[in-house]
């Protein structure tokens, strides 16, 4: 019983710290192109945050609880110290990004956590095939939204412009719209981050886990998440409100296509590798290169050091709970 409540109290502070850093990948670049200001951005994330991790987050949730390590083979109670390891270890290195202001990948952290709470109990059997397909979703995620935002953006300057010039106003709306449609997306793909080894450990139902993810996405946006929509708003390269609309575009149209393909892939990535594409429209001056190689090194540390921490976390609640 007490294990219980202490996977679902740390399912919701994977949740809190998933809003806390993820949810700037939906409305920093409005905040940054000076559209929306930080409390509307805020608004906006969390309500659409949680519709979309309860209306379309069931699919993503299924890979993250049994896809990696197959938590509904194990045995009760190890299964839930695999669940408690893997949060609370994925959260720890989250909320020292979040601190840090710096955007990282809340899939990266816990499929990481996932891996090491598996590497450490050793009497399983990783699901190499998934976490390699998962792997490859990562590489490709920033490519493609880079390269879709690159092209987007050309079309949108050298043939709609010309003929239908917008104004700046009108690009405020739509870059509302983009991003209402990527906190939805982001919702519908990250909820599984927060959740999913609980369904997987079989604590709560997929629609239970839905909702309860949802929610604390929602707090954690309210609460913290300003913090790193500074940094994806104006810290990668001055983004015009027509810019941040093309960058959220093609961020949520990649998340999109995983979600339904129940693959997990970094809302992170989709966006910043976006902001990226259309940056390097105006050239490469245009594009912080400090930055951009500070958030790329904090991509590559994420995974190992979240399943390093989930590592040393699980075997010390395997030498108390098991």
């Amino acid at each position: 019983m007490i294990l219980t409540a202490l996977v679902l109290l740390a399912g919701i502070y994977m949740g809190w710290n998933l809003g806390a850093n993820d949810g700037a990948n939906s409305m920093g670049t409005a905040v940054g192109a000076r559209v929306r200001t930080v409390r509307e951005a805020v608004i906006l994330v969390a309500v659409f945050g949680f519709l979309g991790a309860t209306i379309y987050g069931r699919g993503v949730i299924k890979t993250i609880g049994r896809g990696i390590v197959p938590l509904d083979e194990l045995s009760g109670n190890v299964s839930l110290v695999v669940a408690l390891a893997a949060m609370f270890g994925a959260s720890l290195w989250l909320q020292i990004a979040s601190y840090l202001k710096i955007p990282v990948s809340t899939t990266h952290s816990t499929v990481g956590a996932v891996a090491g709470a598996g590497l450490a109990y050793g009497n399983v059997t990783l699901q190499w095939g998934r976490l390699v397909e998962v792997v490859v979703a990562w590489l490709v995620t920033p490519l493609g939204a880079g390269l879709l935002a690159y092209i987007l953006y050309q079309i949108l300057r050298r043939l709609i412009l010309p003929r239908w010039p917008l104004e700046d106003r009108t690009f405020g709306w739509l870059l509302t719209a983009s991003g209402i449609y990527m906190a939805f997306t982001w919702g519908s793909n990250d909820v599984a981050n927060a959740t999913g080894v609980m369904v997987g450990a079989g604590v709560l139902s997929s629609t239970q886990a839905a909702l309860l993810g949802g929610v604390a996405i929602a707090a954690g946006v309210a609460m913290w998440g300003p913090r790193v929509m500074e940094t994806v708003g104006s810290g990668i390269t001055s983004l015009q409100p027509a810019m941040a609309f093309i960058a959220e575009l093609a961020a949520a149209l990649n998340v999109h296509i995983y979600t339904a393909l129940g693959i997990p892939v970094s809302t992170t990535h989709a966006i910043v590798g976006a902001i990226v594409g259309v940056g390097l429209v105006h050239g490469r001056a245009a594009v912080n290169a400090k930055t951009g190689r500070d958030i790329m090194i904090a991509w590559g540390a994420t995974p190992v050091a979240a399943g390093i921490v989930t590592f040393i976390l699980f075997k010390l609640f395997q030498a108390v709970f098991l």
